[in-house]
């Protein structure tokens, strides 16, 4: 296993995904007391400003993981069982036998079988995961919409089941997390967002990460460019946006400093306790958004590269913009990367996304991040 950064491969390797077709992306690699930070490209197609590895990022379903570990304090505090079911807690909007038979543990690793409900929320997105049949209308429609969270998981409630409680594979669903963050709300007695802050990003001196009230981005950041499978072309910059359609599913802001700051904390037990971190990281299988079968734990999933250590992290996008967090297990070697581009991939005539240089660039760059 090599340890030393080698700051002219990773240079390399994030320089080959802009010329990949990504407008601009940024990095920062931490080995020990080594650190590289990286970026290429541009934050905003119309003037060609530069991005910068400091820039701060809408970094998508990586706030599941703040979640997950929200739930997993209050499971040490006695206020939560991880194995109890949610309709002792939340017996209005997980009613019946349904409510009786999902663990709290089948919300935070996706086996409850609840629904997706994005795409009752998002009309133009009905057909999901059949791509060639979506659009992207409702992205600008809802751009400002307010939506209420008890509305959104009565969609996916009410929607037909992906799959039986505890079964796998489990179905990633951002329902499952809706759950959770009034789940969190009840016990509390505060907001998921106000809890979040007080407990996880300030305790942990997270200083450019918060979980946005509205809709900008504050501070240095890029434009967020969304291509729907071609579909927008050139791709839309969503970089202003609503992302009550999310909440603390998926809408924190943050850097890759801070990203690995958190996950370097949380790996060495400091967020949660050791036993708790031994929760998360414990999998099930489960089906991606992608539609591929990953390994998943409590918020948390591993990449492992052949005869190499095993990473910890999480991935997330929004409209426009992505990023991947992910540390060792030992936390010495840490990578966080955040893209300002999503679903690059055109579909081909099988309506199925098809291959794209942008891919294998990136691959090879995480590559190089975790593994020299």
């Amino acid at each position: 296993m090599r340890n030393s950064l080698d700051p002219a491969a990773l240079d390399a390797a994030i320089e080959n995904v802009h010329r990949a077709g990504m407008p601009g992306l940024f990095a920062e690699v931490r080995d020990g007391d080594q650190v590289w930070r990286g970026a290429a490209g541009v934050a905003d197609v119309a003037t060609c400003r530069p991005v910068s590895a400091g820039m701060r990022h809408r970094v998508g379903s990586i706030t599941k993981t703040f979640t997950a570990a929200a739930v997993l304090q209050q499971v040490e505090s006695g206020r939560i069982g991880l194995d109890t079911p949610i309709g002792r807690y939340l017996p209005k909007l997980v009613p019946g036998e349904r409510g009786d038979t999902i663990t709290v543990r089948m919300l935070i690793n996706h086996t409850s079988g609840l629904a997706e409900y994005l795409p009752y929320a998002y009309p133009s997105l009905k057909t999901f995961p059949a791509l060639a049949d979506t659009g992207p209308q409702s992205l600008d429609d809802h751009r400002f919409t307010r939506f209420d969270p008890t509305e959104l998981i009565e969609m996916g409630v009410t929607a037909p089941a992906v799959g039986t409680p505890g079964g796998a594979p489990g179905v990633y669903s951002n329902t499952n997390y809706l759950l959770l963050v009034q789940l969190v709300e009840q016990v509390t007695g505060t907001t998921a967002e106000e809890y979040i802050t007080r407990n996880i990003i300030e305790r942990a001196e997270l200083r450019d990460t918060e979980l946005p009230a509205g809709p900008n981005v504050d501070g240095p950041h890029s434009q967020l460019y969304e291509a729907w499978f071609g579909m927008i072309d050139p791709p839309r910059d969503y970089s202003v946006y609503d992302m009550s359609w999310v909440g603390p599913a998926a809408s924190l802001i943050s850097t890759v400093t801070d990203l690995n700051r958190f996950f370097g904390m949380l790996l060495a037990g400091e967020i949660v306790s050791p036993s708790s971190l031994a929760q998360m990281q414990r999998t099930v299988p489960v089906v991606s958004q992608e539609g591929k079968t990953i390994d998943y734990g409590l918020g948390l999933y591993p990449m492992e590269g052949p005869g190499q250590g095993t990473f910890w992290g999480h991935g997330g996008t929004v409209w426009g913009g992505g990023a991947l967090a992910m540390t060792r297990a030992d936390g010495k070697r840490q990578m966080a990367v955040a893209v300002n581009l999503q679903r690059w991939n055109r579909l081909d005539s099988s309506g199925k996304p098809q291959p794209h240089p942008i891919d294998d660039a990136l691959a090879t760059l995480y590559r190089v991040a975790m593994y020299g």
